[in-house]
């Protein structure tokens, strides 16, 4: 595995952890009231993340070569993985935040 294929896992990482990590709805309006943001803002960006990882990911293959076609299978499975990488910042801000905050 090459530098550059470890550099995309971390970003990708990093994308599935930040709609934890920011309050703004989607990265750009604060929350009214000075409330905290809805755990819906956080699924919809999750997922416009994933999309834009995946564009980002498609974009790298069809600078190396053809691009394989993907059936629905490849994003599910995909999709589950990013999940799962976004488990530590839902841990941060959802477990491990005191009380009050």
């Amino acid at each position: 595995m090459s530098a550059a294929l470890y550099a995309f896992i971390g970003l990708a990482a990093l994308a599935a952890n930040l709609p934890f990590m920011v309050e703004r709805a989607l990265f750009i309006w604060p929350p009214k009231d000075g409330k905290t943001k809805a755990f819906g803002w956080r699924l919809l960006e999750l997922l416009v993340l994933y999309v834009v990882v995946g564009g980002l990911g498609l974009w790298l293959e069809s600078r190396l070569g053809p691009v394989h076609r993907q059936r629905w299978q490849f994003y599910v499975t995909t999709f589950a993985l990013f999940v799962v990488a976004a488990y530590p910042g839902f841990v941060l801000r959802y477990f491990w935040r005191k009380r009050g905050m």
